[in-house]
């Protein structure tokens, strides 16, 4: 059944194409016509689960019929989509092969073959058949951006570079934000290799490619403090948190490592500013041990009581059940220890980030979705920032900070 459905496209294209031919005056001797037991054979082998069988009928009923070249490609596009990579690449091959193909036809089996191959992991191969299509201005921009993919994979990112540069030119299809992420990912492999100038001009030619770029600003800071300039570190985290609060949980720890360099009794005042303009559940989190650290238990519990009296947030009440059983645990109340461990699951399970083009939900930042393989898709999950009922926000902070 499940190939019933698959081979509906190719029966579309079958049934078109011999209705077509049915209309013909004239028809030549071997013509797909008078083949057409050979080719519904071939779609019975393919029903009753006999693919090589099928693929034997289909190539041989190819030989003598060049106008069945589109059901072919849909065919080997079947193949393909199912993972039967070997049995595409023969598919593509032998149209490949054939002289009768009109320019058209022949690249779009070369591209459909430099994707067997990529899918196979023969980058070599699709690499030389993507960059013939590109020199022949055939499926030129659909092998730009295989061929980008390829050297996204070999994290050639100077490739990465060029290629896109070329499809830009080609196409209307703005492509600042993935230049910008391949001058930050060569920044990062020259910081990697203690070469400063050459990592600071890529952040330079990101920016200028892409000014919204969040990510050649956040490496900015991490150089900055590298170089022992803290204060310049800060004001570009500062200057971060007005333009990608998407992105502050995590530049949090390198904006902590700033503020303790700068002033280890100042971090809950920078905190409390940020907090203030950008209320999020990490930086809560942070600022609440930061006015232990600098005002004590008391205070911070008094922090998240007002904090949760407007705010349904886990991430908050597990702060505070931990708070209340390991600083005032005689104020603790019965059950709060189960609480906070069901809490703690619930909030252990919770993805922190997640890609907006497929949703791909995550722990941590990439900069590229692993899923979708965009670029500076993937944020920081929207915290659901809501009032909550009164009687709840009462019993999770009843004889605390009161």
């Amino acid at each position: 059944m499940q190939w019933l459905f698959l081979l509906l496209p190719i029966a579309a294209a079958s049934g078109w194409l011999l209705a077509w031919r049915g209309g013909s005056r004239r028809r030549t001797e071997g013509s797909c016509c008078s083949g057409d037991p050979v080719f519904f054979r071939g779609l019975n082998y393919l029903l009753n689960e006999q693919p090589d069988k099928a693929i034997d009928v289909f190539l041989k009923l190819a030989e003598v019929d060049g106008e069945t070249a589109e059901t072919h490609l849909a065919l080997g596009a079947l193949f393909q989509r199912r993972g039967e990579v070997d049995r595409a690449i023969r598919i593509h091959q032998n149209l490949v092969a054939r002289e009768n193909l009109s320019n058209a036809q022949r690249g779009y089996a070369l591209y459909e073959l430099g994707r067997d191959y990529m899918l196979a992991g023969l980058f070599d191969r699709a690499e030389s058949l993507f960059l013939e299509l590109v020199e022949q201005g055939l499926q030129d921009r659909r092998a730009l951006r295989s061929l980008i993919e390829i050297y996204q994979a070999e994290k050639d990112w100077r490739r990465c570079l060029e290629t896109a540069d070329q499809l830009r030119r080609r196409s209307d299809r703005p492509m600042q934000t993935e230049i910008a992420h391949y001058h930050c990912e060569l920044a990062d492999e020259y910081l990697r290799h203690a070469r400063r100038d050459e990592a600071r001009a890529h952040l330079l030619d990101a920016q200028a490619v892409d000014p919204n770029c969040i990510r050649a600003t956040m490496i900015q800071a991490q150089m900055e403090m590298d170089g022992g300039d803290p204060n310049s570190a800060l004001m570009l985290y500062r200057h971060l948190a007005r333009r990608g609060p998407d992105y502050l949980p995590a530049m949090l720890p390198a904006l902590l490592h700033c503020c303790e360099r700068l002033n280890r009794q100042g971090v809950a005042k920078e905190l409390g500013d940020l907090f203030a303009a950008h209320p999020s559940p990490p930086l809560m989190l942070e600022l609440s041990r930061a006015i232990e650290r600098e005002h004590g238990p008391k205070a911070a519990l008094d922090f998240l009581n007002d904090y949760l009296g407007t705010h349904a947030d886990l991430v908050g009440t597990e702060r505070l059940l931990e708070l209340r059983l390991s600083r005032f645990p005689e104020q603790a109340a019965e059950g709060d220890a189960q609480l906070l461990e069901v809490i703690s699951h619930l909030v252990a399970a919770r993805p922190s980030y997640r890609c907006d083009q497929c949703g791909f939900e995550a722990r941590a930042l990439h900069w590229q979705c692993p899923s979708c393989k965009h670029w500076g898709s993937i944020k920081a999950v929207a915290a659901q920032l809501l009032t909550p009922p009164g009687g709840l926000a009462q019993s999770l902070t009843a004889g605390v900070g009161g």
